[in-house]
């Protein structure tokens, strides 16, 4: 064998070796893909930690929002009455990507929260690895998830009640 077939078939072994290295490695993995893990507030309905998005064998329904933003108010009347209706039969988690620290404190999301009648799971995506995950781009965000975890429906902007029950209804029936 030639040194330039030599140099050839080395060059050959090593784009296999790094080949085989990338499918058995997480390289090129996104850590923004569903599911994903956020952190969670202690607030009214929800308890410091962290949860699953989305949960396992739920139907879940989760609101992309920020305390700055009026339509999330507005969208937060539509939320806590499916809340009250569907209970614990459907699973619920708001997710706020804003950045704690400077004006925005972890009281001030809790006040928030309070005075808007949130009474599910609180969460904090700072990075918006969700809002990246499900293609989000603006808030007020909702997407309906099956007990399998898919996606079934999502819209953003603010959504009626009626909307998100017809949508939340589809989704039990398939379960």
């Amino acid at each position: 064998m030639n040194r330039r077939r030599a140099l050839v078939a080395l060059g050959g072994l090593g784009l296999t070796g790094t080949s085989a290295w990338v499918l058995q490695s997480d390289v090129g993995e996104s850590d923004d893909a569903l599911p994903m893990r956020v952190e969670t507030l202690d607030a009214p309905g929800s308890s410091a930690g962290g949860v699953r998005v989305p949960p396992e064998n739920a139907v879940t329904v989760l609101d992309l929002f920020a305390t700055w933003c009026a339509p999330c108010e507005k969208q937060m009347d539509a939320l806590t009455a499916v809340r009250e209706s569907y209970g614990d039969e459907v699973a619920m988690l708001s997710v706020t990507n804003e950045r704690l620290g400077g004006s925005l404190t972890k009281g001030d999301l809790r006040e928030w929260w309070r005075d808007h009648d949130g009474a599910w799971t609180l969460g904090l995506d700072p990075a918006s690895d969700l809002m990246t995950a499900l293609g989000a781009g603006s808030i007020p965000h909702l997407a309906i998830f099956d007990a399998s975890g898919e996606v079934r429906w999502q819209e953003g902007g603010l959504t009626d009640e009626e909307t998100l029950r017809t949508e939340i209804d589809r989704a039990l029936r398939e379960a």
